[in-house]
């Protein structure tokens, strides 16, 4: 029994003296070259702002839309790809500790009853004894891996770098959902706009039909005023007809984003009020935008995942020792079960190691490898996305800027030019094609202007969510996953 127990003794002091020992090379986040000092885009239009006005948690509330705000409000409790981004968090944060449990010893209990009988003639019956027997059994087994070359440590250390991930995964659904809320929501109030102008147009149209129509009628207008005004009154309904399509297509996936039926939800048509604009954002410095996102954040926690499996890799190529031992009462009798001379014991380290297995290990590590310069490149993709999704919303917003401007002297124009075609055409001076052509021009500078403030409100979401959207601080792979799925913080950029 001493022996045994020094041999015990001798394997842990092993394992102990060898603990340190891992074959994953040291983690260092993938160099993505130096971060740009500020935005190209952004040149001498970047608006001043103080930072702590910055947006964080929910940032739509900057758009001072009490609708907007509850529509978003039911997004993160209601929403069903939220809820199967949750789960799979939950799952993986589930096989972290699974990967953690294999750090401990395993202690399994088996307790059985057995009678059998012996054949007599078998070379192991003794003469004289009783064929049939009780045999009467209670052992404990104990196993336990002694992680010497760190295969068990590298193993959890990939699977919380994975829950990391996830929950980064579960923060960019969470921001993605919210935006593309705002964006459909925007985009339906810069369509009720567009159905304001067309049907009131259709109605405008439909009296300047029957005025020609009058007038053609005593001989003082020409058959092609007539069908010139019937051309234009269809036309006006067939773009009313078209924008209702769109505002009835975004309505519906507005209706999935906050988990209800589409053929229940409704929202009334409320066109953007005319002095609507984006709110003021700073999109802040090139350099604080990796800690921002977290997209970029998750691709940077598979790359530390991917580093660690190289060490699990590694590992496969050298001997796994174990730890052994079990314990117990065993006996043919039951009055004499649980008694001292019934005891049974075993201890003892055990090691295993493969001598051919026709290149599985090189093939093993191989791909460890090729999956780590995977995520290298997935991540250093991120990172370059990150800053062209910026720069893109950055332009867009000082583009539309100018192009809200200038459409707004092109729709006083053409309104103005609308009206001198009509007087021109009451007096006689022009045909009724100048009075439609006219009609036409105002009519698109209206509609190209709703657009373009659509388009405003909509790039500003999207900078917003280039951005990072709300931030809060870096993530535990062990947080607890909020109950209404709300979005966990951002994942910390490395271990």
């Amino acid at each position: 029994m001493k022996t045994q127990a020094s041999i015990a003794v001798l394997a842990l002091v092993l394992g102990g003296s060898l603990a340190a020992c891992s074959f994953a090379p040291t983690y260092k986040t993938p160099d993505t070259g130096t971060a740009p000092a500020s935005y190209k885009e952004s040149g001498d239009w970047k608006q001043a702002q103080p930072s702590d006005a910055q947006s964080r948690g929910a940032w739509w509330t900057q758009f001072n839309d009490p609708q907007l705000n509850a529509l978003e409000d039911r997004v993160s409790s209601a929403n069903q790809d939220l809820k199967a981004a949750v789960a799979r968090l939950q799952q993986a944060r589930a096989q972290a500790g699974i990967a953690r449990a294999d750090l401990f010893p395993t202690l399994t209990l088996g307790p059985s009853l057995t009678r059998s009988r012996t054949s007599v003639n078998g070379p192991h019956f003794a003469p004289g004894a009783e064929p049939t027997g009780n045999d009467f059994l209670l052992e404990a087994d104990l196993s336990y891996e002694l992680d010497v070359w760190g295969r068990v440590r590298n193993a959890l250390s990939a699977a919380k770098a994975g829950a990391q991930a996830s929950a980064g995964d579960l923060v960019t659904l969470d921001l993605s959902t919210h935006a593309e809320l705002a964006t459909d929501y925007f985009s339906l109030r810069g369509a009720d706009n567009q159905q304001m102008l067309l049907d009131q147009t259709v109605v405008d149209y439909t009296k300047a039909l029957a005025l020609e129509q009058n007038l053609y009628n005593g001989g003082a207008a020409a058959l092609s005023d007539l069908v010139q005004a019937q051309a234009q009154l269809e036309t006006a309904k067939t773009q009313a007809a078209d924008v209702r399509l769109q505002r009835a297509q975004l309505e519906h996936a507005i209706a999935v984003l906050i988990g209800e039926p589409a053929s229940s939800f409704h929202i009334d048509p409320t066109p953007l009020q005319a002095d609507l604009g984006p709110p003021a954002i700073d999109p802040g410095l090139p350099s604080a935008l990796l800690e921002r996102r977290p997209d970029v954040a998750a691709a940077e926690r598979r790359v530390a995942a991917a580093n660690a499996n190289i060490g699990v890799a590694r590992a496969a190529y050298f001997p796994v020792f174990s730890l052994n031992a079990s314990a117990g009462y065993d006996s043919t009798h039951s009055s004499n079960w649980i008694q001292a001379p019934s005891n049974i014991w075993s201890i003892g380290p055990s090691a295993v190691l493969t001598l051919f297995d026709a290149g599985r290990h090189a093939s093993q590590s191989a791909e460890a490898h090729a999956a780590y310069d995977e995520q290298v490149a997935d991540y250093r993709g991120s990172v370059l996305n990150a800053y062209r999704e910026v720069e893109d919303n950055i332009a867009a917003l000082h583009h539309l800027e100018q192009e809200s401007a200038s459409q707004a002297a092109a729709v006083t124009a053409t309104q103005k030019a609308l009206q001198q075609a009509i007087y021109r055409y009451k007096g006689g001076i022009v045909t009724y094609l100048e009075v439609v052509t006219t009609e036409n021009a105002a009519l698109q500078a209206q509609l190209s202007a709703a657009n373009i403030q659509a388009r405003r409100l909509n790039a500003a979401v999207l900078l917003v969510k280039a951005l990072g959207g709300g931030w809060q601080s870096p993530l535990s792979a062990d947080a607890t996953v909020p109950a209404d799925t709300a979005a966990p913080a951002t994942p910390a950029a490395a271990n």
